[in-house]
């Protein structure tokens, strides 16, 4: 799924007010943190995400990785907070202006 600029823009908009719900430890992408991930995300759709481990390009890999795992979207990040979307088909939650 691609997202238009103005969409995106809308979803950080919503996410502002977000706190992070999946934080990565040092640890890493384990099995449970996945399973936790996948399913906050399908009920939230747009959720935060903490990495606090490593440095950026370690914290980048990952972000790529959770999102690539799950097709979900890099909506922003900042520092070591990436806000991500995925529409939840079964349940839409969040109407994306058309335009």
């Amino acid at each position: 799924m691609t997202l238009k600029e103005s969409q995106k823009k809308y979803l950080r908009g919503l996410g502002h007010a977000l706190k992070p719900t999946i934080t990565v430890g040092d640890k890493g992408l384990t099995e449970s943190l996945l399973a936790e991930y996948e399913s906050t995300l399908m009920h939230h759709e747009l959720i935060k995400v903490k990495v606090r481990i490593g440095d950026r390009s370690t914290r980048d890999e990952m972000i790529r990785e959770l999102c690539s795992s799950s097709s979900a979207e890099l909506i922003q990040r900042i520092g070591n907070v990436a806000l991500l979307y995925r529409e939840n088909p079964e349940n839409n939650k969040i109407r994306l202006p058309k335009s």
